[in-house]
């Protein structure tokens, strides 16, 4: 009986959210526990990281994984991209579990669904362990240029999002200069630290918060006038600009009731714990939010390139893109009086539904 309400549960979870397939996969010999969701792939293949995370129970990682492969398909669709929406997750301490025979049994399964589903980096994995799932499958992206891929693409990802928080600057301000703004970006990983390095050069007053030491240490060494924030106290904080940079659902009812930004504009997926009703109190509270899966498109739309034959040049030229799609966003927004997550949905959901009846003509 328990099994059987887990399996409801699991299937009422993706006719909620429209998933098309969820893989389940396990492996006693490598300990291996991940979860591949595949959202739509209406546009082309689901194509989406996966995260490694310690999440406290089964439940949250599922949670997690449907959430962030609906975000995909949205972003690809916005994007212009001609890919469906993915996402993949390991439950465990990358840090510690993680080894050679965990990433390429993960590649196993990754190449059981032939292509359908392509995998990349995302939290708490890295380039070589993409070379290591390779050595499985061939539906991989975010490949190390010695094997032809475009490498790292955090530095794609980052300018998505700055090009998406300089055109929310030129919306709440009348001048996306973001020299002298207070700007703090949560989460100092391989993202965020890219992010803070734009925002240096262009004179910004930067703030970073991260829960690990070393990653601080980190900015610090390469940032030397950043401030830095204690993690507890980050939602207190005078800024302008708050860039969540880490994991999602950072925008709820706790930390709105703290928050005194302008703009909201980060890296993180699925920013907003409650669409709707989060989403709505950004807008009655002045607040402009840059839709995340909007301006964190940039490595998606880097590993995109591979697909075609990787060119840096052409990944940052369709980065820059964002900027353009986020003012249009926010000016729709603005004319029909809803939030700003609506507006971006809408349109992502608009293509989707236009391709998708193409396809049914066909």
């Amino acid at each position: 009986m328990e099994n059987s309400t887990i399996e409801s549960n699991v299937l009422e979870q993706m006719m909620l959210k429209e998933h098309e397939q969820v893989v389940f996969c396990t492996d006693k010999a490598t300990g291996l526990k991940a979860i591949i969701a595949i959202h739509n792939t209406v546009l082309g293949p689901a194509l989406g990281g996966t995260r490694m995370w310690q999440y406290e129970n089964e439940a949250l990682a599922l949670n997690d994984v449907l959430r962030l492969s609906r975000g995909m398909s949205y972003k690809a669709a916005i994007s212009g991209l001609n890919l469906g929406g993915g996402k993949a997750v390991i439950i465990g301490d990358s840090r510690t579990q993680k080894n050679e025979a965990l990433m390429r049994r993960f590649g196993k399964f990754v190449d059981s669904l032939d292509g359908k589903y392509i995998t990349a980096e995302d939290v708490g994995m890295s380039p070589i362990d993409m070379e290591y799932i390779h050595d499985e499958t061939d539906h991989v992206a975010g490949l190390p240029t010695s094997l032809g891929g475009g490498g790292d693409p955090s530095p794609v990802t980052a300018y998505g999002v700055y090009m998406g928080m300089k055109a929310s600057a030129k919306k709440m301000y009348g001048s996306d200069s973001l020299a002298g703004k207070r700007i703090i970006v949560q989460g100092a990983g391989h993202v965020g630290q890219y992010l803070i390095d734009y925002l240096d050069k262009e004179g910004a007053k930067v703030g970073v918060s991260d829960i690990f030491a070393d990653k601080i240490k980190e900015v610090k060494h390469k940032f030397p006038k950043v401030d830095i924030v204690d993690s507890n106290g980050i939602y207190d904080e005078a800024m302008d600009i708050y860039a969540p940079c880490a994991l999602g659902a950072t925008i709820n009812d706790d930390t709105l009731s703290k928050l005194k930004c302008a703009i909201i504009a980060g890296a993180a997926n699925n920013q907003l714990g409650n669409e709707a009703k989060h989403g709505q109190i950004v807008v009655d509270k002045g607040m402009i939010y840059a839709p995340d899966f909007l301006i964190n498109a940039g490595g998606l739309i880097n590993c995109y390139s591979e697909l075609e034959g990787y060119n840096r040049d052409r990944a940052m030229s369709k980065t820059e893109e964002i900027y353009n799609t986020t003012m249009n966003i926010l000016i729709r927004a603005e004319q029909n009086s809803m939030p700003t997550y609506q507006a971006a949905n809408e349109m992502a959901e608009q293509r989707i539904e236009a391709i998708g009846n193409i396809n049914k003509v066909l």
